[in-house]
């Protein structure tokens, strides 16, 4: 894609805030001392509080699941805001925190998930640095058993046996020690072998990658990276370089751009450019006016920010729900499949929910549903190996991006897109995933999106259909979910058979149709005809009166194109 089409993008804007972009916003100006800047702390709390759930943790959207990552930014961002506008949070979130300790040592993204470096970091740094609680012992020897034998730091202890190091693994586990023990404790790695892993991600340029065999230096990775060593009491190979590889993606008077051939000045930039800088020891007054200005650029009308410019401000999730509506005309079409192609970082091949963003297995499903890459048998391989070769976790299932535990969403997500772009060369893959949904089985046939927890209408759904993708999976068992969930009145429900939702209606209706079961078209007309709403949109569940957005107004159309004369297939899309 050319430098004017990146510039202005040509993919789908929601303009909603989002939760990653208003913490690093927020962090930013806090970085620089700035965060008095904010023209309206009290609408950005409000956003930032609107997050919480009832069981005191937070999530990325209302109505998910609470989550560390969420928990995380949510009381991180609500913290750095000036005093008297920080807003009102619904008691203490350490409980919910603690809820994600696993008998490991390590810490959950969620309760009953495995323990991975991201959680553990999130999780130390919100129980020290919010509650002012202290972690338990066993997290050091977890921590410590992270080490691969090239000296770096992995994403698990098991993935740590595969040798799979990486910059950002180095400095979740570096931090949540130093966080951990204030700097002063025993160190649980060998320091040399560590430190000299990650100066050797330091390129030529001067700029960082975030593994051995990457070749596009990042801020991303150099801020992750000079964050590590700094905490290890140590400095880059070429200190030097480094700054003035930082200083090269600043824009005159602006702000700064994430790497090479990337033009956008985005909230990861600064936040990146800012906190290297900040480790390196280097002064920021000649920059700070210029990044300040830009980053209060992406303010939106919700209250918190997106990564650039609002009216600028694509994302996967939402173009694709355009295409897959059939809600946009022809060129508009051609331009937002290109786009969606266009949203790769360097090093990975999996595509991202915002640019700048690293790739998540759900947005790749979507982008590909949507008509991504569907005349490029090349891209299409190189999706699969990245999953199949690159992000799969040691227990063969998927989490939403690299490093993460697995969930039944992202498995399902994985199964799906290595069904259509792996072909023969996927077969073993898939297999492996049975490994996974197998520690999800509840009960013979119920299934729940993580080990330990409940099992739902679409957490058995989704596990059905990628067992399928793999090994075969009996019919029975669908139709048995099925009548379970299936309300009277119209639509499926994910738990129980009270209150239906469009997002396990869909799911449903998807299931039915890979199994080659039949189902009542009028039931789901009858649905459709309780969520359709006075602006032809859709609403998530018969209990709200205004449009889901772009995401409920797809899968509902989908449905109406399902039920039409064409009968149009339903796309494996999920959400939660």
């Amino acid at each position: 894609m050319t430098y004017d089409a990146l510039q202005r993008s040509s993919g789908v804007v929601s303009g909603e805030s989002d939760l990653w972009c208003t913490y690093a916003a927020v962090r930013t100006l806090r970085w620089l001392d700035r965060v008095g800047d904010l023209p309206s702390p009290e609408s950005v709390a409000g956003f930032l509080a609107s997050r919480q759930n009832t069981d005191g943790g937070f999530a990325w959207s209302a109505g998910m699941s609470s989550d560390a990552w969420a928990t995380y930014y949510c009381t991180q961002a609500l913290a750095d805001l000036p005093d008297g506008s920080r807003g009102t949070v619904r008691g203490s979130s350490s409980a919910w925190v603690w809820s994600t300790e696993h008998a490991d040592g390590g810490f959950a993204m969620t309760p009953g998930q495995a323990s991975d470096v991201w959680a553990t970091y999130y999780a130390v740094r919100t129980l020290v640095e919010i509650y002012g609680e202290r972690p338990p012992e066993s997290l050091f020897d977890w921590l410590a058993a992270l080490q691969s034998e090239d000296g770096g730091l992995a994403w698990s202890p098991a993935h740590a046996k595969d040798g799979a190091s990486d910059v950002r693994a180095c400095y979740y586990a570096v931090t949540a020690w130093h966080t951990a023990t204030g700097g002063q404790g025993p160190l649980p790695w060998d320091r040399e072998r560590l430190t000299d892993w990650l100066r050797g991600r330091q390129g030529p340029a001067g700029g960082f990658t975030f593994q051995a065999g990457d070749e596009t230096d990042c801020l991303w990775a150099t801020f992750r990276a000079t964050g590590a060593l700094s905490r290890l009491g140590e400095g880059p190979r070429d200190p030097e370089g480094c700054v003035a590889w930082i200083m090269g993606r600043l824009r005159p008077g602006e702000s700064f751009t994430r790497w090479p051939g990337y033009p956008v000045q985005d909230v990861w930039a600064a936040f990146c450019a800012v906190g290297a800088l900040r480790e390196l020891g280097a002064p920021l007054d000649g920059i700070a006016d210029g990044v300040v200005a830009r980053v209060l650029s992406f303010r939106t009308r919700q209250g918190g920010f997106t990564y650039r410019a609002p009216e600028l401000a694509s994302d996967v999730l939402t173009t694709s729900a355009r295409l897959l509506a059939r809600t946009l005309l022809a060129d508009g079409e051609r331009e937002a499949v290109r786009w969606t192609e266009s949203c790769m970082l360097p090093n990975e091949n999996g595509i991202m929910y915002m640019p700048g963003r690293g790739s998540e297995v759900r947005c790749t499903l979507w982008a590909l549903s949507a008509g991504a890459f569907e005349d490029d048998a090349p891209a299409r391989a190189r999706i699969a190996e990245w999953l199949a070769g690159s992000i799969q976790n040691p227990d063969g299932g998927f989490g939403y991006w690299e490093g993460r535990a697995s969930d039944m969403v992202s498995t399902s997500s994985a199964a799906e897109i290595l069904h259509r772009t792996g072909g023969d060369s996927s077969a073993g893959f898939l297999r492996d995933i049975a490994a996974y949904v197998a520690t999800c089985e509840t009960e013979p046939g119920r299934y729940a999106n993580v080990p330990g927890g409940p099992a739902t209408l679409r957490s058995t759904l989704q596990a059905l259909r990628a067992l399928h993708r793999g090994v075969g999976a009996d019919d029975t068992h669908v139709t048995e979910a099925l009548s379970r969930h299936r309300v009277r009145g119209g639509g499926f429900a994910n738990e129980g058979h009270r209150v239906p939702d469009l997002l396990s209606t869909y799911e449903a209706v998807l299931a039915a149709d890979v199994f080659g079961l039949d189902w009542d078209a009028a039931h789901l007309t009858k649905f459709l005809d309780s969520v359709r709403t006075a602006d032809g949109g859709f609403a998530w569940t018969p209990l709200m009166a205004m449009s889901g957005g772009p995401l409920a107004d797809c899968l509902g159309r989908r449905l109406e194109l399902r039920l039409s004369p064409e009968r149009l297939a339903l796309p494996p899309l999920a959400l939660s």
